[in-house]
């Protein structure tokens, strides 16, 4: 997932009443998110990239305990010394850490032992935040804050995490129930042309904010248009049936080696019965909706799209310069539907959106000091950006400017399709 806020802003004020009701809402929201799964469901790690429900919530607890309580509470001592080892993810700085891939073997601490850890330290994190004199608020504000985000993201990794554990059952049972989808018609597909120049991107106003949407900087844009909407079921489908998958011309050479090797045909979740397309969701096993936008694909298979369409993927200065223009609403996780649905004009929401731009740092960009700087400069590189959020994003956790960064073979995450062309 995207980088860590960074920390301490130029500006940043929070009422201790305010963020003590933002740290019980949102610490709650992880608890609700992991409500409708059995017992055994937290303990599942279906591939390397995924983790069991049971650990994200150690880990976002071990992150306040480690960087909240350990240096805001004077002689805190950890809750139990080998959750440092277990639910550590990437911060070398801290110490060493569980194998990633291995996370699902880790029976133990059993799930009633983690909401204890949790229970543990949430009492701890509510008595600081009453209780912490003024002249060190700021600076520990800040970091919860951080905390916050960083509990966010993983609450949309959760939602990623819990469906492709449930999809690799051959059951395929549901997270959640629904009535039955409405199947649509895709609306007409249009396009906004865009003048070019020289535009300024990146975040400048105070504020929290990751720090790899900053400094802010000029960049140079051509002409070009947007399409109103994401690529359907229906369109990613004619390019299936086209051929799509058996043709090298379309591909990137690391795309065209990659689903060789994995025999790739379709997007993930796509199952064909009876010789009709269903798509794996949250709710299980349902008939593709063709006016649905197209999801769980990869950045190799949305460049072959576009290029099958005789189009391009938007750039991420286009989306930014665009989505700056909207107001910040969309498709979101408070909707309660966690599948992406129909609409004409999304660009908040529903899906994130594969850009054509690499992950790489902006001109001027300085990693933060210590441990804080691990979560970002270090994983520019290999990496492409998305845009715009997805229905399992939080509304309050994202931004115009909102960068997050998924490797390109990488399909698990919420991911579309928008195109763009040249002028």
């Amino acid at each position: 997932m995207s980088a860590m806020l960074q920390e301490n802003p130029a500006g940043l004020m929070t009422s201790r009443q305010e963020l003590i009701a933002s740290y019980q809402r949102i610490r709650d929201a992880s608890a609700a998110i992991c409500r409708p799964l059995n017992r055994d469901d937290y303990q599942i790690q279906s591939i390397a990239e995924t983790s069991p429900p049971k650990w994200h919530l150690a880990h976002v607890t071990w992150f306040f305990e480690t960087f909240v309580l350990q240096d805001f509470l004077p002689g805190y001592r950890p809750f139990n010394p080998a959750y440092g080892y277990l639910f550590n993810s990437y911060y070398q700085t801290v110490g060493k850490m569980h194998e990633r891939a291995r996370r699902g073997l880790l029976s133990r601490p059993t799930v009633e032992q983690v909401y204890h850890y949790r229970a543990d330290v949430d009492k701890r994190m509510l008595d600081l935040l009453s209780g912490i004199d003024e002249s060190r608020w700021q600076n520990m504000a800040s970091r919860v804050i951080l905390g916050l985000h960083h509990e966010q993201q993983h609450q949309e990794l959760l939602y990623m995490d819990i469906k492709h554990n449930l999809w690799s059952n051959p059951e395929r049972p549901a997270y959640l129930k629904r009535h039955r989808q409405d199947i649509e018609r895709p609306c007409g597909l249009k396009w906004e042309q865009r003048q070019g120049g020289l535009v300024t991107i990146g975040l400048e106003a105070a504020g929290f904010a990751f720090d790899n949407e900053r400094p802010r900087h000029n960049i140079w844009l051509e002409p070009h248009r947007l399409s109103s909407r994401l690529v359907s079921n229906a369109e990613y489908l004619d390019f299936i049936e086209d051929g799509g998958y058996k043709r090298p011309e379309l591909w990137l050479s690391d795309g065209w080696s990659h689903i060789l090797s994995h025999q790739w045909k379709s997007p993930l979740y796509w199952q064909k019965h009876e010789n009709q397309w269903h798509e794996f969701t949250l709710y299980g096993l349902e008939m593709l909706n063709p006016a649905a936008p197209v999801a769980h694909v990869s950045y190799y298979e949305a460049d072959a799209f576009a290029h099958w369409a005789g189009k391009r993927l938007p750039l991420e200065a286009e989306l930014e310069r665009k989505l700056l223009e909207l107001p910040l609403k969309g498709h979101f996780s408070d909707s309660g539907v966690f599948h992406p649905q129909p609409g004409e004009g999304q660009f908040y929401g529903a899906l994130w959106e594969w850009t054509a731009s690499p992950y790489v740092a902006y001109p001027r960009f300085k990693p933060l000091p210590g441990s804080m700087g691990e979560y970002n400069g270090k994983f520019m590189c290999n990496q492409w950006v998305l845009r715009g959020g997805s229905c399992i994003t939080q509304p309050d956790h994202i931004r115009p400017t909102y960068r997050n960064f998924f490797y390109p073979h990488d399909r698990w995450q919420f991911a579309g399709i928008r195109l763009a062309e040249d002028l």
